[in-house]
């Protein structure tokens, strides 16, 4: 909507300020700090709604942690917050990205689709009081569909659709194959959005884990969007020119400010969980970003901290099933996975864990930004 304020500027020289409205910049920072506002304000009425409707789950490590472990405050925190980060989110977008963009469009329905899937998995987790929830084949299914559609889309946009079906690697300039074909890109780039998604969702385990390294990857896919959607920069830094990709960059900002509005009431002792609404969407739109920008790869390394724990999981899973099959004793790798629950079974408090998680993440990103130098 501010977007359109840029042309009142043409009416008399007194509104020349309005111009700034044209400017990604300018609106990526009003972005940033309307969503964080809105998260930050409606954050104690969401929660008092939350509690009221009794939203509580029963935690994921049930049986694995002790309750002294888990932490008796934790069975009586909310879930559901995701539904107040997406709607800062969605709220945000509409206010200040170009709404003639078609990335635009293509984002906020990931965004909101996403966040369906996961409300109906934390709905049923809170009726039925399981840790279950959505039958994983159903969840992945929908994930799949809702990524090969976006994927799809960028394909159909005149201005991303050339650059959909490439594949690059970082450290290259060049792609290693210019055209990997529509079947192809759909498959391997709604992995990525799958992926992504989970990864995040996984590491929502903790007090202000998932949240924070979502700010910093999200922060860093700002970055490659921005540079993306400049066209002498993408030529000096030897990255795919995408016309109208800077736009993303109020998106990746939006989750960016939503997500410091949602640590405030977040961080330890978490006063609300995020839960599937805002970690499956939230996790998807960054893989989704990933895909535009032709960085996938390089969410392995920007989004590390989420491979790590997801990773964690495979192998717990993987080891634990080879051994029972090879040896009749099935045995862990870990001693609790997502791998934040073996560092906290091995002695690490909560917020040692987090803050040590933070400081990775934002190294991980420190490289993944320069391997734009390295090239």
């Amino acid at each position: 909507m501010f977007y359109y304020l840029n042309f009142l500027s043409s009416y008399a020289d007194q509104l020349s300020f309005f111009r700034l409205f044209k400017y990604v910049t300018f609106r990526a920072g009003g972005a940033a700090f309307t969503a964080f506002i809105l998260t930050l304000l409606l954050g104690p009425l969401t929660i008092r709604l939350l509690t009221k409707l009794q939203t509580t789950t029963p935690p994921r490590v049930e049986g694995i942690f002790t309750d002294e472990e888990i932490g008796i405050r934790k069975r009586h925190v909310p879930t559901m917050g995701g539904i107040l980060l997406l709607f800062s989110i969605v709220i945000t977008i509409l206010l200040w990205a170009n709404p003639t963009n078609s990335l635009v469009i293509v984002f906020l329905t990931l965004l909101i689709s996403l966040g369906l899937v996961g409300f109906v998995d934390d709905f049923l987790k809170v009726k039925f009081q399981n840790k279950d929830g959505l039958a994983g084949r159903w969840k992945l299914l929908l994930q799949f569909i809702i990524g090969g559609l976006a994927v799809w889309s960028l394909h159909l946009v005149p201005e991303t659709g050339g650059n959909i079906t490439k594949l690059m690697l970082p450290f290259l300039k060049q792609p290693i194959i210019e055209n990997t074909g529509i079947i192809f890109a759909i498959m391997f780039g709604s992995t990525v959005v799958v992926a992504s998604s989970n990864a995040v969702n996984l590491s929502d385990g903790m007090d202000g884990l998932a949240i924070g390294c979502t700010i910093i990857c999200a922060l860093a896919y700002a970055c490659f969007a921005y540079f993306c959607g400049h066209k002498y920069l993408a030529l000096y830094l030897h990255i795919p020119f995408i016309p109208g990709s800077s736009e993303v960059v109020v998106i990746a900002v939006s989750i960016v400010g939503a997500g410091l509005g949602f640590l405030w009431h977040n961080c330890y002792p978490a006063a609300m969980f995020m839960g599937d609404t805002g970690s499956l969407s939230i996790g998807g739109a960054i893989g989704l970003i990933a895909v535009l920008v032709k960085q996938e790869i390089l969410l392995i390394v920007i989004g590390g901290i989420f491979v790590i724990e997801a990773g964690s999981v495979i192998l717990q899973v993987a080891y634990f099933k080879l051994t029972r099959y090879f040896t009749g004793e099935a045995k862990r790798m870990f001693l609790c996975a997502p791998i934040h629950h073996h560092f906290h079974k091995s002695g690490w408090k909560e917020t040692q864990i987090v803050i040590r998680f933070w400081i990775i993440a934002i190294l991980l990103a420190f490289v993944g930004l320069a391997t734009l130098k390295v090239r």
